[in-house]
């Protein structure tokens, strides 16, 4: 009993570390596929899209950086879409018609009905899209671009960094999170395509662009498309974004909540697709990237159950108890009294659990089709 439980505990734990360890580990077995050369030709014509809701606080920033990206690239189409905003966002993004094309909304819809309208007045051969709390490097448009010249490549993904790390617990955890999946990203591009993209920055060929139920996440379905037509999705480390992190941990529990649920919703709606048109490799990379990340918190449950029962078993009841007393020791100096390190594995364990109560809740056939920002985040 005792051997069976130890190996059932280490298999749960394996499996639980496996998308954060040992999946990066065989990413950087595989062999390379390096892009061809991409060519000297005129850039790809190309608009800019990004939706917006309450984000008054946001939108100064936002117009500036648009301004150079314009100062740069004055051929670049921008379209914003405002969601019936309730504050001055729609005011101050009619106040740019030279900068900008508006395209509002007269009922709340979602970004994913919002960025399907854009794409439908785009004439352009890319849409890039990002968000309006998102600020770009002015000089990431022009490699981005080049990437499609590549007749191979149908989507960039760019590198988000955030800048408010030492603000709270939750800013480092989420930015030590980001910087792990960012390596991944560029890990799964050297061996051919990544396992999906963010919406703070990507682009794909606009004739990719699918049909996006509004209940679903746009930059998943959208990026994972461009797999199931037969062309690579890349990570790209010169184009780059910006954006401030959540520094609330319950605003940041429901975000990871509704993303988790939606995120779930949208496997669901692409897994025919997937195992009908991707590769071995990439159902092996999408397995390990996101499905085995989405159930971590029951199999760290699993294992830490597994384990203590297998003391048990062999009547080590002391070192059972032991187990647990040390693991309400740190949560409670992580959680109540915030002490570091055990209030970063707190953090850490708390957004695992977020996540697994968002899959819970599209199994239960629960939907998010708006969205608010974050306050903690301005």
């Amino acid at each position: 009993m005792y051997a069976s439980l130890s190996i059932l505990s280490g298999i749960c734990l394996g499996l639980f570390l496996y998308p954060y360890l040992f999946y990066p580990l065989s990413l950087m077995l595989m062999r390379a596929k390096p892009l061809d050369d991409n060519g000297t030709g005129a850039l790809p014509s190309a608009s800019l899209l990004f939706c917006a809701y309450n984000e008054e606080r946001a939108l100064p920033t936002k117009l500036r950086n648009l301004e150079a990206i314009k100062a740069l690239h004055p051929e670049i189409h921008i379209l914003a879409y405002s969601d019936m905003s309730s504050d001055r966002t729609l005011e101050l993004l009619l106040s740019r018609p030279d900068l900008l094309t508006v395209v509002r909304s007269t009922e709340r819809t979602g970004k994913a009905t919002g960025m399907r309208r854009m794409v439908a007045q785009a004439t352009t051969d890319i849409c890039i899209f990002t968000d309006a709390n998102v600020t770009l490097d002015p000089a990431s448009i022009s490699p981005l671009l080049g990437y499609f010249r590549n007749p191979s490549v149908g989507g960039v993904s760019g590198k988000l960094m955030y800048v408010n790390d030492d603000e709270s617990v939750t800013a480092n955890v989420g930015g030590l999170y980001w910087r792990l999946e960012e390596s991944i990203k560029s890990l799964e591009s050297h061996c051919g395509s990544t396992m999906g993209a963010d919406g703070s920055i990507f682009a794909t060929r606009r004739a990719l662009y699918p049909e996006v139920p509004p209940h679903l996440l746009d930059d998943m379905t959208v990026s994972l498309s461009v797999l199931f037509n037969g062309l690579r999705l890349i990570s790209a480390p010169d184009v780059i974004a910006y954006e401030r992190n959540t520094t609330d941990s319950s605003e940041e529990f429901r975000r990871k909540r509704r993303i988790a649920c939606r995120a779930f919703n949208t496997h669901r709606h692409l897994w025919p697709q997937i195992a009908a048109h991707l590769p071995a490799i990439d159902i092996y990379k999408y397995g390990a990237h996101k499905l085995l990340r989405w159930f971590g918190a029951p199999l760290l449950g699993m294992g830490i159950i597994a384990l203590t029962a297998a003391l048990i078993s062999s009547d080590n009841y002391s070192w059972a108890a032991a187990l647990w007393l040390a693991g309400a020791t740190g949560l409670a100096l992580g959680r109540v009294i915030k002490i570091r390190p055990f209030s970063t594995v707190t953090e850490i364990l708390f957004s695992i659990t977020a996540t697994f109560i968002g899959i819970t809740d599209s199994l239960r056939g629960r939907t998010y089709q708006t969205w608010a920002p974050a306050k903690s985040r301005d």
